[in-house]
């Protein structure tokens, strides 16, 4: 990973971040290339938000850290023209109207299409006149996402953004970043617990625990290297001699899953599936999830 290295839009090498004796972010080695999808999941405490505000320039570090070319803790007011944020808490003011929200982006970012925004308000419910303490928490996140969509930005970094909303709003959120504002230009970062609804829209993913990547995988490479077997009982003790990286139960049948294991050999065991991110992060993270003394968010 070179400093010249213009093909990635993030990369870190040995990234530390420590608050006193807590331990955040513990050596983190990571690469954004341009145009990707990117699924940053851990369990609470892992130091997904730690590593977001570093990549946002909100917090020091140790370490090296290139956000679109620039040091983002020293050069953060340059880093801003090129990335969008959405996190999952309103920050947008509860006496704010609409309008004025609009008037107020356009007035300070020079990417910011007025138009776009309004083509894509027109969609909803939302009125240009009310305030947005009158707005649910679905509609909040829509005038987020109205502002955000509008802006010319290279970066769109995203911290559970459908938190605490329904199922249509999650949906509705998602098919609408995919289909009208992701590109092979623009690279997205995205935070949720939620992994199911999202696994679809990724095109990498990355699990981390403890202040540390434990994967950094493609989805592509994720679903060649990974198999799950629902295995034959008779064939129990043959598939666990091939030594599975996690067991379960399902619906009375073992369900082992393999990493680099030839698909013949799985063949003769039981049916294949191919597992979900969020089978595969129970079986990387689930039996480390308790914490260590000196760990956080």
């Amino acid at each position: 990973m070179s400093p010249i290295d213009a093909t990635a839009v993030i990369r870190a090498r040995a990234l530390r971040k420590r608050y006193g004796a807590t331990v955040a972010l513990d050596g983190v080695d990571l690469r954004v290339p341009e145009g990707r999808m990117v699924g940053l999941i851990g369990p609470n405490g892992a130091g997904k938000t730690t590593a977001l505000k570093a990549i946002l320039g909100l917090t020091p570090y140790e370490g090296e850290l290139v956000v679109l070319g620039v040091d983002p803790w020293r050069q953060r007011e340059r880093l801003m023209r090129e990335v969008c944020f959405i996190a999952d808490v309103a920050v947008l003011p509860r006496w704010l109207r609409v309008q004025q929200a609009l008037d107020f982006v356009a007035g300070v970012h020079p990417r910011f299409d007025r138009a776009k925004a309004e083509s894509f308000l027109a969609r909803t419910a939302i009125k240009r006149q009310s305030r947005v303490g009158e707005l649910s928490k679905g509609m909040v996140t829509q005038l987020h996402l109205a502002l955000v969509m509008a802006i010319d930005a290279r970066l769109l970094v995203l911290d559970e953004p459908t938190l605490g909303l329904d199922i249509l709003y999650r949906k509705q959120f998602y098919d609408t970043l995919l289909n009208d504002y992701f590109d092979h230009s623009r690279t997205i970062l995205v935070t949720t617990h939620q992994v199911e609804e999202i696994q679809h829209v990724l095109t990498d993913v990355m699990f981390m625990n403890r202040g540390r990547i434990v994967l950094d995988c493609s989805m592509e490479d994720l679903e060649e290297r990974y198999v799950e077997v629902l295995v034959h009982p008779e064939r129990l003790s043959a598939a666990r001699a091939l030594g599975p990286i996690h067991e379960s139960q399902v619906f009375g049948r073992s369900a082992l899953l393999f990493e680099g294991v030839e698909r013949d050999r799985l063949a003769q065991l039981g049916e294949l599936r191919s597992p979900g991110i969020a089978d595969l992060f129970v079986a990387m993270i689930g039996g480390q999830h308790g914490e260590r003394p000196g760990e956080a968010a």
